[in-house]
């Protein structure tokens, strides 16, 4: 089975068999979507790209309030746009490898406190500028400074300096992390010219694209930096990324061919426009997860009985099934699923339970209704998964009343300053980054306000252990605390739906974030 599956593969990375009819080959023989989908990636990134052509994508996530400040991006759209003018000195890989960018070695003392970093000569940035130790140096002090506001403000906690020695880059950390180097590769990492001080928004970096237009919340366009330093990616001459946060306008401009590629496909509807002959669906399972957010240091949501109602409250196999039709998974209140490394399955499962749901809400002393706030935007489906959360919560005696917010605006005016909300996270390639970006007492980007001292100090605990058994103990104990304290209900771990058109090739599936960990008009390219 394995030599046909990758004679299949090969034929599909070519061109010469599409991937419905790939993924429909590799099922008669007998292989699973996960198997086939593992082999199609691996013969779509051995493929020869062609060169040239406008790449053309219809994103959601984006609004008015965006900037191309790195240290600022909060949603799908720019994170996108990040990727195309952008380089970090590490990626993690697809198979969750650290893959070398502007780093071309990394090394770390016996303790894991002190790293150093090797960086590429001969790298220009945009503006002519070429790279140096010194810019690195600079953007992730940047990135680290206590007012700086960044989203990996809370990732780089815990580092005592950071020095360019040399022309090397060094980083000595309070505490001991192996994970340092994977921590590197969060998105907001973009190395600039003197670390973004100058002009933190000028969309200047190293990456495969230029920035020609920035109109937020509605259009991007880059063109080609010829100048660029690796000639495996940036295939096409430009990109255009169209704004549409309308689910049925986005999906028309994928179905009428106004887009070569639309992201957060709707579930419920990914199956019938697979049945348009020159559209692909995509569907990446992994670490992302939709979310409803409470405040645990703001009334109602500051006691734990009221908290443990709602969760009670939430039927999520009926959400699953209802928003993901497939393309997701059961989540259980904490961030943490078989994605990870060190995962621990034997935590108990929380289902939908009424009764129980009445006992800690009656216990909790609360009563009339809790406001929840929403947006088509805060992920696909939100409002109807808002709806349906009412209903069940309903036979709990329980009233949610729902507040609906437009898109525009709603990462900046209601995510992380409303006290509860709906969601989503990307996910992290590690335990270390999820929780320090978003329940670390301390994080910037802790949108429950879960601050506990112990959780902390495990989370410290687990950088400097070695021993694998002891530091899956921890973390299996952080994430107890989390499904039974914190306020994050995390009903579901969704899949990313994305359409392609036919013309597009080198798509593989990367669960990490949306459109290939924001790659895809970066390593994919337009069929002659």
């Amino acid at each position: 089975m394995t030599k046909d599956l990758k004679q299949l593969a090969a034929m599909a990375a070519s061109g010469a068999l599409n991937r419905r009819a790939f993924m429909s080959r590799a099922a008669a023989l007998g292989a699973s979507t996960a198997m086939a989908g593992s082999f199609l990636g691996t013969a779509a990134r051995a493929a020869t790209p062609q060169k040239g052509g406008t790449f053309k994508v219809a994103i959601s996530g984006g609004q008015s309030t965006d900037s191309l400040d790195p240290a600022r991006s909060t949603n799908d759209t720019t994170l996108v746009v990040l990727k195309h003018f952008g380089d970090y000195l590490v990626e993690v890989d697809v198979d969750g490898s650290l893959v070398m960018r502007l780093a071309s070695a990394i090394e770390s003392s016996a303790d894991a406190k002190v790293w150093t970093f090797t960086i590429r000569e001969g790298i220009s940035f945009h503006n002519g500028a070429t790279l140096a130790a010194s810019d690195v140096v600079a953007t992730l002090r940047r990135h680290a400074d206590e007012t700086s506001q960044s989203g990996a403000l809370g990732i780089l906690r815990g580092i005592d300096t950071i020095e360019d020695v040399d022309g090397k880059v060094v980083i000595t950390l309070a505490d001991g992390n192996a994970d340092l180097p994977y921590l590197l590769a969060d998105y907001h990492l973009v190395i600039q010219p003197n670390g973004g001080l100058d002009a933190p928004d000028a969309g200047i970096g190293t990456g495969p694209y230029k920035v020609v237009q920035a109109d937020h919340g509605v259009r991007y366009t880059f063109e080609k930096f010829a100048d660029y330093w690796d000639d495996s990616r940036g295939h096409v001459d430009a990109v255009e990324l169209l704004v549409i946060a309308d689910d049925t306008a986005r999906i028309a401009a994928l179905q009428s061919g106004q887009v070569h590629i639309a992201n957060r496909v709707p579930p419920k509807i990914a199956g019938l426009i697979e049945r348009h002959p020159q559209i692909d669906i995509h569907s990446a399972g992994g670490p992302g997860h939709y979310v409803f957010n409470m405040f645990c240091d703001t009334a109602p949501f500051d006691n734990n009985d009221l908290r443990l109602a709602l969760k009670y409250a939430i039927d999520r196999q009926q959400m699953v099934d209802s928003i993901l039709f497939g393309h997701g998974s059961v989540g259980n209140d904490t961030p943490i699923n078989s994605a990870y490394p060190l995962f621990s399955g034997d935590i108990e499962q929380r289902t939908y339970d009424p009764e129980k749901a009445a006992a800690h809400y009656k216990a909790s002393g609360h009563d009339g209704p809790i406001v929840l706030r929403t947006a088509d935007g805060s992920f696909p489906g939100a409002v109807d998964a808002a709806q349906l959360f009412q209903q069940s919560a309903q036979a709990a005696g329980i009233q949610i009343e729902i507040k609906r917010e437009p898109n525009d605006g709603y990462w900046s005016e209601v995510w992380n300053k409303q006290p509860f909300c709906t969601s989503y996270w990307g996910g992290r390639p590690t335990q270390d980054a999820m929780y320090s970006t978003a329940y670390l007492s301390t994080a910037d980007w802790n949108d429950t306000n879960f601050r506990r001292d112990d959780f902390d100090a495990k989370l410290l605990a687990a950088r400097v252990e070695t021993n694998p058994e002891a530091r899956t103990s921890l973390y299996r104990d952080m994430s107890v605390m989390v499904n039974n304290e914190g306020g994050a209900m995390i009903p579901m771990f969704a899949n990313w739906v994305e359409g392609t058109r036919s013309e597009v090739e080198g798509w593989y599936d990367d669960p990490a974030q949306t459109m290939m960990n924001g790659m895809a008009t970066i390593k994919c390219w337009l069929k002659a």
